[in-house]
């Protein structure tokens, strides 16, 4: 066991109250690419900006066709041994909360109460109404869309229907990001785990829990811009590290 885990082991230990903090790092285990990395989603195909998706129908429907299509890969993956190393560590009753910037609902699906999980950039597993907030499953929406040609709309109200992805220009969730505010200022240590920080308003909760008297502590494989104010860094794959802790 590298001297770093074990650092990190006690920092754990010496702690009362945890946030974790998931980015597109805790999923390549899984073989879902970090989308900003070349090979990655963003390299292939430009992403869809919310304000075109909501007024071209084009652009909707070509949303739609990489959803059904899986070309995005956000999803169908299964959890890997990181995510269930968080499930114990939840379970051991300190962390109170895993906020993510994930969408693949990888979380969820290892076990952790879904309560627990707060989702800064939404889910990709499932669709909602942008006017009424009805929930869609992406499975009954396939049919009508391969066979028939019809981009989702809602049932209940006639409106836009999307992924419940946060998109480019797409304003950020008020509910989840007063959540994750919360959380990340009553906690008294702060572990980041593969997240490469550079996406606001996301990043800025590592240094809003140092700024508040937390521990810092972040594990990615590259170095990131927080690393300077963190008490603890680790260079490592995330499932390694955390198999080791759990």
């Amino acid at each position: 066991m590298h001297a770093s885990h074990l650092t990190l082991g006690r920092l754990i230990a010496e702690a009362n109250r945890v946030v974790l903090f998931t980015g597109a790092g805790m999923s390549t285990e899984s073989g879902i690419p970090d989308f900003r990395s070349p090979g990655g989603v963003w390299s292939r195909m430009k992403p869809i900006y919310f304000q075109d998706f909501v007024t071209s129908d084009e652009r909707r429907r070509e949303a739609w066709r990489r959803v059904f299509s899986g070309t995005a890969g956000w999803t169908g993956a299964a959890p890997n041994s990181g995510h269930y190393a968080i499930v114990r560590l939840v379970a051991g009753g300190k962390v109170s909360a895993v906020i993510t910037q994930n969408v693949d609902n990888l979380h969820q699906e290892s076990g952790v109460p879904a309560d627990k999980v707060i989702e800064l950039h939404g889910n990709a597993s499932y669709a909602t109404c942008l006017e009424c907030g009805q929930r869609f499953e992406i499975e009954d929406l396939r049919a009508p869309f391969n066979d028939r040609g019809l981009v989702p709309s809602c049932l209940a109200c006639g409106g836009i229907v999307k992924t419940a992805t946060i998109s480019f220009g797409q304003p950020m969730p008020a509910q989840p990001m007063a959540r994750a505010q919360a959380a990340t200022l009553a906690c008294d240590l702060f572990v980041v785990l593969g997240s490469s920080l550079v996406v606001f308003p996301a990043a800025g909760f590592p240094l809003m829990a140092k700024d508040n008297g937390a521990r810092l502590a972040i594990v990615n494989r590259e170095p990131t811009n927080q690393d300077i104010f963190a008490d603890l860094v680790v260079h490592d794959e995330i499932g390694a590290v955390l198999a080791e802790l759990a």
